[in-house]
């Protein structure tokens, strides 16, 4: 089974992508925080990773940059999936290493092949 982190502070949205994607046969980890994301990474070694940018503790955009340095995490793919829709946070997000980038609000299916398209 394919092992998923969603690295997101609001509830409802982690509900949203567990009830889009947990049904395909994948197991949903979720962090609420930066610190936690990169702490969950590192010990659960998810297939992908969803994360959002704007959280507490640390931002998404440094939890990738960290994620993408470290050996154990670098080849992980991670998808942004954030409301940060302007095109310089589009731009930052594949500068510090992010595989896509998705924009809230997303269509679950659209979420979906996009997982399935990274985890192919």
């Amino acid at each position: 089974m394919k092992k998923i982190l969603v690295a997101d502070d609001l509830p409802k949205i982690v509900e949203l992508i567990r009830v889009t994607l947990e049904d395909k046969d994948y197991k949903i980890i979720n962090a609420s925080n930066g610190k936690e994301t990169l702490r969950k990474a590192r010990k659960e070694q998810p297939n992908v990773i969803l994360l959002d940018v704007v959280m507490p503790k640390m931002d998404g955009f440094e939890v990738c940059r960290q994620l993408k340095k470290d050996p154990l995490t670098k080849e992980i793919p991670i998808i942004m999936l954030t409301a940060k829709g302007q095109e310089v946070d589009k731009q930052r997000g594949k500068e510090v290493g992010a595989n896509d980038y998705i924009i809230k609000p997303f269509s679950p299916s659209t979420l979906s092949i996009k997982v399935k398209e990274i985890l192919a």
